[in-house]
């Protein structure tokens, strides 16, 4: 696709605003997202930002994913978040043979959901696998028309299939949703809407060419410098920008609330020096992440290669960048929080489903805090605990 002619899928999201703000209500409420606006994201391809071309895709870059992705979080966390787990999963089609992404991908509906992986394990048989289990937080699966299970694969002698780093493997199955279990247990305080429930499989027997692994990308088959990055580096970028979402349009009510709200009739908040401070250091706490996140990703992404994986250093650097994102708009949205006093306690203002959705994003494994430990091992040459 020439570069002049490639879709912007910022615009396409910013377009999608006030549609997406009129059912922020019932998104909530219903733990859904509504027809048209579901068929409106498909037709705005906003699914399909990091699915490859030759599966049907845009394959935009990752700096541009962000951004889009972020845009949406302004007006709507929950839909924010299935947008990006649904490209996270697309990222799947990298690794798999031409004639399985035209079954999965064909349908300009269909999007895979699943679960992390957990102590499941699948059956190697004639053909495939068979897979018994349970997994849960599979944030889309109920507008999902393919799911997926990564599990270790037990051999016919009995053993775990070990990859070539001499580890146990973690293989991910693909599958239609009506294969499938659907239960409903995504019930929390905040990204509702994501429905992130679990979900059971019984015998579910599944070909070898619907499956691969993610936790090798120099497996891949797809070309480009997008599938140079890692699938947890990516994922981590999405939740990122989700976060930078909430926190802008927090901050932005802020400022609003700010121009006009003067507390038992003393000055506006707009006229207070600490206010005035404040805002200007979460402005800055803000800006400084993106920043660093966006800049972080173009550097890499120019300097990639067409098939090699990116280095250990750059994985680094992309883990680093996305955990002070979070961490960073998670600040500010508390900062908010607290300077709106009690207009941010009701529902229904701009704040409080925000701070919700936010401190539920926190809690993910993408935000935790010992990823600086991770990242700062390897800065100091001590080989990491954890895969980057």
């Amino acid at each position: 696709m020439d570069t002049k002619t490639r879709p912007d899928p910022v615009a396409r999201a910013r377009e999608l605003g006030a549609e997406i703000a009129a059912v922020a209500d019932e998104i909530e409420r219903t733990r859904r997202i509504p027809e048209p606006l579901l068929g409106r994201l498909h037709d705005s391809r906003l699914f399909r930002m990091l699915l490859p071309r030759s599966a049907g895709g845009d394959q935009m870059d990752p700096a541009v994913y962000v951004a889009a992705v972020e845009e949406i979080g302004r007006h709507d966390a929950s839909i924010a978040w299935n947008v990006f787990v649904a490209n996270s999963s697309a990222l799947i089609a990298a690794f798999l043979e031409p004639a399985a992404n035209r079954a999965i991908f064909a349908d300009p509906r269909s999007l895979i959901a699943w679960g992390p992986p957990n102590a499941s394990r699948a059956g190697a048989v004639d053909g495939g696998y068979r897979v018994t289990g349970q997994w849960d937080f599979a944030s889309g699966c109920r507008q999902a028309r393919w799911m997926g299970a990564h599990c270790h694969v037990v051999e016919a002698d009995g053993s775990l299939r070990l990859n070539r780093f001499g580890r146990p493997t973690v293989r991910t199955l693909l599958f239609p949703v009506n294969e499938a279990t659907l239960l409903d247990t995504w019930h929390t305080i905040g990204l509702r809407g994501t429905a992130s429930d679990s979900y059971s499989l019984d015998d579910v027997f599944v070909s070898e060419a619907f499956s691969s692994t993610r936790e090798d990308p120099a497996l891949r088959r797809e070309r480009g410098p997008l599938y140079a990055f890692t699938m947890p580096g990516l994922y981590a970028c999405g939740v990122a920008a989700v976060a930078f979402g909430i926190a802008r349009a927090m901050l932005s009510e802020f400022v609003a609330l700010a121009s006009r709200k003067a507390p038992r009739n003393l000055s506006r908040l707009a006229d207070n020096a600490v206010v005035q401070a404040e805002v200007a250091r979460a402005e800055a706490r803000l800006g400084s992440a993106r920043a660093y996140l966006i800049e972080t990703l173009n550097s890499i992404y120019a300097q990639a290669d067409d098939m090699a994986p990116i280095e250990v250093d750059d994985r680094v650097r992309v883990r680093l960048a996305c955990t002070n994102a979070i961490q960073g708009a998670a600040e500010v949205a508390d900062y908010v929080y607290k300077a709106a006093g009690v207009d941010a306690i009701f529902p229904g203002s701009p704040f409080e489903r925000r701070f919700r959705d936010m401190h539920t994003l926190s809690q993910q494994i993408q935000a935790r805090t010992a990823h600086f430990e991770a990242v700062g091992q390897i800065l100091l040459g001590v080989p990491p605990d954890v895969f980057l």
